[in-house]
């Protein structure tokens, strides 16, 4: 009696399970496309797409004072590769991008951007109705913010205004490679702030065997800076307060530090990206 049971329970489910698929197609549906990516607007298509170098040159004027920002009314794209997400926790709701001329930071206030825009991946952005702006003379793609500043977009403009290119196999986190921060390159802000580098034998300051990141004043609420002894006090080493290395010793020999070189007015503030980003 049993095994009658058991073999009217299967015809049952096959017979609901063959509706459901012919249900599936008639509704129009369709079996997902693993190499689209389920985040941003795949609509987009590739076009006018200019380099990041000739669209902070086509807006001087929102880089030249502290804050400033204006929208963006032209048809045009650009195309760069992620160098660094929030994977650590010490890039809160923002990224950076950077193509062969330039790069720029991407304010968007959502958590987690790492889980959609890993480094080395290679995204299209429509540009046309976003905000560019400089906070602190950094170039930023976000939204008004206290008036003429720069802030954050919302999360479902962003969603809009991007698309992922190519597939997961594309995702190469090697295709930038950091170029190294030294004292002429430091000289360069116009070209070079936004840009993935590596600082090369280099010796913390304030490290005496106890001292972590974090360590000291914080600045801007829950961000600590650390000078380098082999530059001046306009570098520093920015560290959040909840970035997952924050609480790590700043070892007293020679280092080498990978991460976003970003500007903040006439100072660089070097933002480390996860914990590998520091070899002895």
């Amino acid at each position: 009696m049993k095994t009658i049971k058991y073999i009217l329970m299967i015809m049952v489910c096959a017979s609901l399970s063959a509706c459901m698929e012919n249900d599936w197609e008639s509704d129009g549906w369709s079996q997902p496309d693993l190499n689209k990516s389920l985040y941003g607007n795949n609509n987009i298509t590739e076009s006018n797409v200019i380099t990041i170098a000739e669209l902070i040159k086509m807006y001087p004027n929102v880089f030249a004072s502290t804050d400033q920002n204006k929208v963006i009314t032209e048809n045009i794209q650009i195309k760069a590769r992620v160098t660094g997400n929030d994977l650590g926790g010490n890039l809160y709701k923002q990224f950076a991008i950077q193509d062969a001329s330039g790069a720029l930071i991407v304010a968007v206030n959502q958590n987690g951007l790492n889980g959609y825009l890993a480094e080395g991946q290679e995204i299209l952005i429509d540009l046309k109705g976003l905000y560019i702006g400089g906070y602190r003379k950094q170039p930023e793609l976000g939204a008004p913010y206290n008036g003429n500043s720069i802030g954050r977009m919302s999360k479902d403009i962003w969603q809009q205004h991007f698309k992922a290119v190519g597939s997961i196999s594309d995702i190469n986190p090697y295709a930038i490679q950091p170029v190294e921060f030294t004292k002429e390159f430091a000289k360069d802000y116009d070209n070079n702030c936004g840009k993935l580098v590596v600082l090369k034998n280099v010796h913390f300051a304030n490290a005496d065997g106890k001292n972590t990141l974090t360590t000291g004043t914080t600045t801007g609420g829950n961000y600590v800076n650390q000078t380098l002894k082999e530059f001046g006090s306009n570098v520093m080493v920015r560290t959040s307060t909840y970035a997952d290395f924050g609480a790590m010793v700043m070892p007293t020999g020679a280092v080498t530090l990978t991460g976003i070189a970003t500007r903040y007015n006439n100072n660089w503030q070097i933002l480390i990206r996860k914990t590998s980003d520091i070899q002895y």
